[in-house]
């Protein structure tokens, strides 16, 4: 079992694979209209799964069915026992057509939803508030020095804002923790657009959304044959799920395939455990889970390790193919 490590310069300690809950919107929402409905049944047993494989945090938020996921997974923490300060949680601000002053009107409310569960971790979703960063860091700041939350974080900032969050936040005597953003395999521009090595330099984690890349590397879908895929939602306009885009990504699964039989593990493991291991612990991923089963393989990437030759292969691999 991989140990917890720390998220960015925080004391919360996590293990580098949470479970991100978007799927627990119950399709409610334009955001969370991505997903099929999941019943509550379903949404513990994904619970259940993630604690007794080792996962200790969950990543909600506030635009995910407008607060449903974060009632959902607050829900399934009760009834499996859970209690505040048993698990992380992290969720998230939504700023479009809102001010920073939006962000101290709403807390009241996303405690409410997460029923006595504590924010640990409360992250601006996007950049695309009303506000400057400066005041949404301000308005964080007043949060945390009331104790409505513990830690700060954003969420899809590029390297200049990332750097402007955090700058004021140590005017104010604080510090940014954490910017999640999308990251794997086939996703990898946070290493060169800066955000990644900045990053490293503030002593922020990466908290990766999308870690298998919306399900491409869990290798089930090259497992088909091209007459017979078939993709639901949303995930059937992308360009890694068309014919072309699988022959694309078919050497890089390839490669996830034979190391993970090697360990005895599937592709989507060796695909997480490349991405929590990589870059030593600056990264953290949270992938999603729509059944049991995915939230018991989630959790099983913590149960082993690659070696540094099997790393750098499959970062040759993916290079040749991700942007």
């Amino acid at each position: 079992m991989m140990p917890l490590r720390a998220l960015g310069s925080s004391e919360l300690r996590v293990s580098p694979i949470g479970l991100g809950c978007w799927q627990f919107s119950k399709g409610s929402g334009l955001i969370g209209r991505y997903w099929p409905e999941l019943a509550d049944p379903v949404a513990l047993e994904i619970v259940r799964k993630s604690i007794e494989g080792g996962i200790n945090w969950f990543d909600t938020a506030e635009a995910y069915g407008w607060g449903t996921s974060e009632q959902t997974l607050a829900s399934a923490l009760s009834s499996l026992g859970k209690r505040a300060g048993d698990v992380v949680i992290a969720t998230k601000w939504w700023p479009a057509l809102r001010s920073a002053a939006s962000i101290l009107k709403t807390i009241d409310v996303r405690l409410k939803r997460l029923g006595g569960f504590p924010i640990d971790l409360y992250q601006v979703h996007q950049p695309l508030g009303f506000s400057s960063v400066e005041k949404e860091m301000d308005a964080m700041t007043r949060l945390a020095e009331r104790g409505n939350i513990k830690y700060i974080g954003v969420s899809n900032f590029n390297e200049k804002r990332m750097r402007r969050a955090d700058a004021r936040l140590r005017h104010n005597g604080l510090r940014l923790i954490s910017n999640q953003v999308s990251y794997s395999l086939l996703n990898r521009q946070i290493e060169s657009n800066g955000v990644l090595p900045a990053a490293k330099e503030l002593g922020l984690s990466i908290i990766a959304y999308s870690p298998l890349a919306q399900g491409i590397l869990s290798g089930k879908f090259h497992a088909q044959t091209p007459e017979s895929v078939r993709v639901s939602g949303v995930r059937r306009y992308l360009r890694n799920f068309t014919r072309k885009g699988l022959e694309r990504t078919r050497p890089l699964v390839t490669l996830l395939r034979g190391i993970a039989g090697a360990h005895g593990v599937v592709p989507a493991q060796v695909a997480l455990q490349w991405l929590v291991s990589f870059n030593g612990e600056v990264v953290v991923a949270i992938p999603g889970a729509t059944s049991a089963g995915q939230a018991e393989d989630n959790a099983a990437a913590l149960n082993f390790t690659l070696t540094r030759e099997e790393l750098d292969s499959i970062d040759t691999e993916s290079k040749r193919i991700s942007p």
